[in-house]
C-alpha cells in the first residue's frame, strides 16, 4: 500500500529530522566473519547468521570474500548466473550478480578455483572497495565471509569491516590459529576489540573457557601499536549439533529447517548481540 502524498510542505524542522533519519540508514554495518583455520564452520555461521538477522528485520547482504576458494554457493545450494568475478571483470553489472538466498537475504557469490585471487592486487583492492561503496546504501548489514588465515586477500577484506567476528573451536590448533589471526589484526590493523564465537562446543560454558584462555594469552603477548591491550568480546558459543551436519549435507539453512535445535537457537541469540547499524 503506497503512502499518501503530503498536501502541504513539511516544516524545516520535520524535513531536517527526516533527512537525519535517512542519513542514519545510508551506511550498512560491515561485519567480517573470519577464522584462523578452515573447517571451523565459518561459512555455515555466516549463512545462518544472515538468515537470523533477516528474521529480525534487517536488510542483509552476504559477500563471499573467500575469493578463489568460494563455497557459499554450495552451502546455500545456489547456482548463480553471475559472480563477483564477473563484476570485477566488467562482464556484468553489480545488480545482475546479487542473488536472493533462502532465508530472506541477498548474496554476492565469488568464483572458485581462480588463481588470480590467490594474491592481492591493486585491481582487486579497487574493485572490492567499489563494490562495498555501492552496496552499503542498500542494506542494513553486509557480512563478509572471508577466507581462513592471514593471507593478504583475507586481511584486506577484514580491513574494510566495521567489526570482526572470529570463529574458533575448542580444538587446540583452531585456538592457536585464532590467536595468530587476532594478533595480526591487532598489530597490523590496530583493532582494539574483536568479537569471538566458539563453535562446536561439547558442553555448556566451554566457549567462555576458550575465550578466557585466548584473552589470557593475548594479554601476555599482544599489544597494539599504541600500547593498549586487545579486548575479546565473547559473543557466545554454538554447541555441537547433528542438525548442523544434516543441514550442510542437504545444503539447507539450519535456522530454517531446524529452528528449534540448540545450534540454531544459539545463532539466533548471536544475531541479537551484534552491534546495530553504522551511522557514519
Amino acid at each position: 500500500m503506497t503512502a499518501p502524498i503530503p498536501t502541504s510542505t513539511p516544516s524545516p524542522l520535520a524535513a531536517a529530522a527526516a533527512s537525519a533519519n535517512a542519513a542514519s540508514r545510508t551506511q550498512a554495518r560491515i561485519t567480517a566473519v573470519t577464522s584462523g583455520k578452515g573447517g571451523v564452520g565459518k561459512t555455515m555461521v555466516s549463512a545462518n547468521l544472515a538468515a537470523a538477522l533477516a528474521r529480525r528485520g534487517e536488510r542483509v547482504l552476504v559477500i563471499d570474500a573467500d575469493l578463489g576458494l568460494a563455497n557459499l554457493d554450495v552451502v546455500l545450494n545456489l547456482q548463480p548466473r553471475a559472480t563477483l568475478h564477473d563484476v570485477f571483470t566488467g562482464k556484468v553489472a553489480l545488480e545482475a550478480a546479487l542473488v536472493e538466498a533462502p532465508g530472506g537475504f541477498h548474496v554476492l557469490l565469488a568464483g572458485s578455483g581462480l588463481v588470480e585471487y590467490s594474491h592481492l592486487t591493486p585491481e582487486v583492492r579497487e574493485q572490492l572497495v567499489a563494490v562495498l561503496a555501492k552496496v552499503r546504501p542498500r542494506y542494513d548489514r553486509v557480512l563478509l565471509d572471508t577466507g581462513a588465515g592471514i593471507s593478504d586477500v583475507v586481511l584486506f577484506a577484514v580491513s574494510l569491516a566495521d567489526e570482526v567476528l572470529v570463529i574458533a573451536t575448542p580444538e587446540p590448533t583452531a585456538m592457536a590459529d585464532a590467536y595468530a589471526t587476532i594478533k595480526v589484526l591487532a598489530i597490523q590493523q590496530g583493532r582494539e576489540a574483536i568479537q569471538l564465537v566458539v563453535n562446536q562446543t561439547q558442553r555448556l560454558g566451554e566457549g567462555r573457557n576458550v575465550a578466557q584462555q585466548l584473552q589470557s594469552v593475548i594479554d601476555r603477548f599482544v599489544q597494539r601499536p599504541e600500547g593498549h591491550a586487545v579486548r575479546l568480546n565473547y559473543v557466545g558459543e554454538i554447541p555441537s549439533d547433528n542438525s548442523v551436519r544434516q543441514s550442510v549435507q542437504r545444503r539447507q539453512l539450519m535456522v530454517m529447517n531446524y529452528p528449534g535445535c540448540p545450534a540454531a537457537l544459539a545463532i539466533a541469540q548471536l544475531a541479537g548481540k551484534l552491534p546495530a547499524l553504522a551511522t557514519r
